[in-house]
């Protein structure tokens, strides 16, 4: 789960970590008076979507401006312009895609004088299991490049969990930062911070871009991306409570709420599947014969009949969709439960693309024989290869 700026900003002030006054504005009439309760004399105004290069973004609507989703006022009145310009319309950046996100938040802060910009992130590592720390004096909105070009401008190590995080690690951070003086006192200080705020809240990413040395000499976290590991909000209602359901995916949403895993994708087959690994086998072979899956959807080894209906029509609610392959192998999860949820759900929403199902496993030939006496035009597949030859063949005619 992701959240705003300002809402990590909060976090890290909560923890004692240094970033600027501000305010949130949802309604522009509001954005006047947010401006004034800051000292100026210079202010930014950030539209706040869950997506990263909001200062190269462009607006698609006329009257937005030519400028980004990052603008400076000079004063009050030009801020709370700002703002009004911004709310309502879509911005788009390269993390958002051509579509962009609407903007229905604002976030007006006190400027800061900046001499310096780095770049500082936390992650869990995926190959150590540990959480590791990522910096770089090339930090701002150019930081993509950096790694593309330059990756030997990047330091990356990870933090054994036996020891966590020691000063040691702070100041190799703020050496390969070419940090000095006091700024070297501070990033230990902070580096500690963050380390604490990540594994308290179960962060599995927290990205400060930039990290500022500021004109007085000073380091400030000018901009914070955090990424929560869902699997652990139970344990943190504060966190849940941060969660902006107008910045997923409507599809996705519906499907946390009946417990589904699935991740929407740009192809043009949906995917119904058990299990994970077979799932992601089922996205390979669809590629593997010329077609490109619509979405990773796994059902679980325990569904039922009505969480199978749910899957279904998530499915079909996607019009890039043009073809459907259901592969399920049977073995918590049983293929006549399997069978009774897609007749359900076809004769619930309907059935205008080609449906290719693969059963085999646990009461095989029961679901085989409900959906041939559904008097459903399905198309039978015998295995995984089978299914994913006739439906990109149904698909690509």
């Amino acid at each position: 789960m992701n959240i705003h700026e300002y809402q990590a900003k909060a976090l890290l002030r909560d923890y004692g970590a240094p970033v600027s006054d501000g305010r949130v504005v949802m309604r522009a009439e509001e954005a006047k008076t947010a401006a004034g309760e800051l000292d100026g004399p210079l202010w930014v105004v950030k539209a706040q979507i869950h997506a990263g290069g909001r200062g190269k973004g462009h607006f698609k609507e006329a009257g937005a401006g030519e400028k980004g989703g990052v603008r400076l006022a000079k004063s009050v009145e030009e801020a709370a312009e700002e703002a009004r310009r911004m709310l309502g319309r879509t911005l788009v950046t390269h993390q958002t895609g051509p579509a962009g996100k609407e903007v229905g938040r604002i976030y007006i802060e006190d400027g800061s004088g900046i001499a310096r910009e780095l770049y500082l992130a936390l992650l869990v590592d995926r190959v150590t299991s540990r959480i590791s720390y990522v910096c770089s004096t090339e930090g701002g909105v150019d930081i993509e490049e950096v790694a593309a070009s330059t990756p030997d401008r990047i330091l990356s190590f990870s933090v054994d969990p036996v020891t966590g995080y020691q000063p040691f690690h702070g100041r190799r951070i703020a050496f390969a930062l070419g940090l000095e003086g006091k700024q070297v006192k501070q990033c230990v200080s902070l580096m500690g911070t963050l380390y604490r705020l990540f594994v308290d809240k179960d962060m599995d990413m927290l990205e400060i871009n930039p990290l500022i040395v500021t004109d007085e000499g000073d380091l400030k976290c000018l901009d914070a991306k955090m990424g929560f590991d869902s699997n652990a909000l139970y344990r943190h209602a504060d966190i849940a409570a941060l969660r902006d359901e107008s910045e997923e995916d409507p599809k996705e949403l519906a499907a946390s709420k009946y417990d589904l895993n699935y991740i929407a994708l740009d192809g043009e087959i949906g995917c119904m599947v058990n299990g994970a690994g077979l799932a992601m086998a089922t996205m390979d072979i669809i590629k593997l014969y010329g077609a490109e899956p619509a979405n990773f959807l796994d059902v679980g080894g325990g569904a039922t009949k009505e969480k199978v209906t749910e899957a279904f029509k998530i499915i079909t609610s996607d019009d890039n969709v043009k073809g459907i392959l259901v592969n399920i192998f049977g073995g918590i999860m049983r293929c006549d439960i399997i069978a009774e949820g897609v007749i359900a759900a076809v004769k619930d929403v309907g059935l205008k693309v080609p449906l290719v199902v693969r059963l085999e496993g646990t009461n095989v030939e029961k679901g085989k024989e409900i959906i041939a006496q559904s008097g459903l035009n399905v198309i039978a597949a015998d295995d995984l290869s089978d299914a994913a030859q006739k439906i990109v063949k149904a698909v690509k005619g």
